[in-house]
């Protein structure tokens, strides 16, 4: 097993114990990420769309940084505080992959996630 820690700076950096994802042989996982704009490391929380938008944004970083990109998704987990949102974030989310070939995936309302963030999505992908 080839195990290698991803790490770009054009994601916002850990605030805690974990990689921004781990790539094992051809696999990558993704720590879950949330809308901080890692350029200015604020919370972009406007509304539902944009912080949607950030957080697909740093998941498209962090692809890129492992030779990626959201064609090579096969899972997706998006946690989310208010189904209300959902479609919102789903709107957004939809526009990062061909309908036709989208990843599995899984949306789930949560009490609370890190920083009082509305959504956390992260994925697997494999080269």
């Amino acid at each position: 097993m080839q195990k290698k820690i991803i790490n770009t700076v054009d994601a916002p950096q850990p605030i805690g114990p974990y990689s921004q994802a781990v790539k094992i042989n051809n696999t990558l996982y993704t720590s879950g990420q949330i809308a901080i704009n890692p350029k200015t490391n604020t919370m972009v929380l406007e509304d539902i769309s944009k912080e949607t938008k950030q957080v697909m944004e740093n998941l498209k970083a962090v692809l890129q940084a492992a030779n990626m990109n959201f064609s090579n998704v096969i899972k997706s987990t998006i946690f989310i505080a208010n189904m209300d949102d959902f479609s919102a974030i789903n709107s957004i989310y939809g526009s990062c992959f061909d309908e036709a070939t989208a990843p599995a995936r899984e949306t789930v309302q949560v009490a609370r996630l890190p920083k009082d963030v509305n959504v956390e999505i992260s994925v697997i992908a494999v080269e």
